[in-house]
């Protein structure tokens, strides 16, 4: 289990915070392959910390599907199912759609700019295929937009779901095209404007897309 040694966790965090999301960072990446059979130990080592708050991470981790446990046994990161797409991103799409309906008309200028100017990037990111900024910044946008909702109930159900949706897109399950750029706009119109209808249709869209783009590209 090879483990990288030039990586950086924030300090603040508990071990066993910090355990969970490096690990689980690996497992997104493919740094940890699907599969691939994980020494407690060795990430004990690799982290700097003790083996309890890996073993608390790995237990985390796998109650929100990224490892299986075997008891007795020992523990693995667990495959990718591409088709997984189908039931990720609904329910996410869902959630996002209610996000932008219930802050349309209530954003300040402020935020209205920053989504402008983060679509901005994204759109350049897109056209000059740099895929893994626009990944981050299509992120960032609808992140923006999820945090304005003040509502920490929406946010923790969606943050179970993005990094699944993160680890899909490294292994290309999910594809940003150039529509998310027009589609960015519109959602921001919207927003400014306070058409709460469009604002949820229009962000719907942008997720559920990329099912049908999954399955047009493997038909």
């Amino acid at each position: 289990m090879p483990i990288p040694s030039n990586f950086s966790t924030p300090q603040r965090l508990s071990a066993k915070k910090r355990a969970f999301l490096q690990i689980q960072e690996w497992i997104i990446d493919g740094t940890l392959k699907p599969k691939e059979k994980l020494n407690d130990a060795d990430l004990a080592d690799a982290l700097g910390v003790s083996r309890t708050p890996i073993r608390e991470a790995l237990q985390l981790l796998n109650s929100q599907g990224f490892v299986e446990m075997y008891p007795g046994v020992g523990t693995q990161v667990t495959a990718v199912n591409h088709e997984d797409i189908t039931k990720i991103l609904p329910p996410l799409s869902v959630l996002q759609a209610l996000s932008s309906e219930l802050v349309a008309g209530n954003l300040n200028q402020e935020v209205i700019h920053r989504l402008k100017e983060i679509n901005q990037k994204f759109a350049e990111a897109i056209k000059t295929e740099d895929s893994f900024s626009a990944l981050k910044y299509d992120e960032e946008f609808h992140q923006l937009i999820v945090d304005e909702t003040k509502n920490p109930y929406i946010t923790q159900a969606i943050e179970g779901l993005q990094p699944h949706v993160m680890r899909l897109y490294y292994y290309k399950a999910i594809i940003l095209t150039e529509s998310s750029i027009d589609e960015h706009e519109r959602i921001i119109q919207a927003l400014e404007t306070g058409d709460k209808q469009t604002a949820s249709d229009v962000t719907r869209i942008n997720w559920i897309r990329a099912i049908n783009e999954y399955f047009s590209e493997h038909k």
